[in-house]
C-alpha cells in the first residue's frame, strides 16, 4: 500500500514526488513518457540558464527517486475506490494500492473523467478540460487530487513543478495532521 500514487512524471508530479518522498511517504510515480514538457525548450525556468524538456523531466525524475519514489514506466488503464483508498491498474505493470491519488497528467483528464472526477473548461490557450479542484488541489473525491495543467494553472513547468510541490505539502500536512514544512538548510564545507 503506498501513502501516494502520483500519475505523471513531469514538471508537476515529479516536483509532488520530490516533496512526498523526502517527508517520508511511500510515494510510487507512474509515468508513461508521453508529456508535452517532452517537446520543449525551457529558458524562463528560475535558476536554471537553459534545458531541453527531456533534460528537466529526466532531471526531476532522478531527484524524486533519490528522495525514495518509486518510478515505473507504463500507462494507467483504470482506477477503482476501495475501502482503504484506490486501486490502480497499469497496463503492463499490474494493480497498486494507494491511500491518495495525485492526478499530474498535463493535458489528460479522461482517466479522472472515468472515476468521477467533475472536471470544467480550460483556462489556458488549447487546454479544453481540466479537472476542478480547491485552493489545495483536491477534486470533489475524497483522496484524488490534481496538480499542473490538469489542474488549470500555467503550463509553464516553473508554475506546473510549483503546484505539484503546493498539492504535495497539502497531502503531508493532511496525512501528518499538521503543517508540514520542508526547509533545506544551507550545508557547511
Amino acid at each position: 500500500m503506498f501513502d501516494i500514487v502520483i500519475i505523471g512524471a513531469g514538471p508537476a508530479g515529479a516536483s509532488a514526488g520530490i516533496f512526498t518522498a523526502k517527508a517520508g511517504k511511500k510515494t510510487l510515480l507512474i509515468d508513461h513518457d508521453k508529456g508535452m514538457t517532452k517537446r520543449a525548450w525551457v529558458e524562463n525556468h528560475y535558476g536554471v540558464s537553459e534545458i531541453t524538456g527531456p533534460e528537466l523531466i529526466e532531471t526531476g525524475k532522478k531527484q524524486a527517486q533519490r528522495f525514495g519514489s518509486e518510478l515505473i514506466n507504463d500507462a494507467v488503464v483504470e482506477i477503482k475506490k476501495t475501502e482503504t483508498g484506490f486501486d490502480i491498474q497499469t497496463e503492463e505493470h499490474g494493480a497498486y494500492s494507494t491511500k491518495h491519488v495525485i492526478f499530474a497528467t498535463g493535458v489528460l483528464v479522461e482517466l479522472g473523467e472515468k472515476l468521477g472526477v467533475t472536471t470544467i473548461s480550460g483556462t489556458e490557450p488549447r487546454i479544453k478540460t481540466i479537472f476542478q479542484v480547491d485552493k489545495d488541489g483536491k477534486t470533489n473525491i475524497d483522496g484524488i487530487w490534481a496538480a499542473g495543467t490538469c489542474a488549470g494553472v500555467s503550463v509553464h513547468t516553473i508554475i506546473t513543478a510549483g503546484d505539484g510541490a503546493k498539492v504535495a505539502i497539502n497531502i503531508i500536512s493532511e496525512l501528518n495532521g499538521e503543517r508540514y514544512v520542508d526547509h533545506d538548510i544551507l550545508k557547511t564545507k
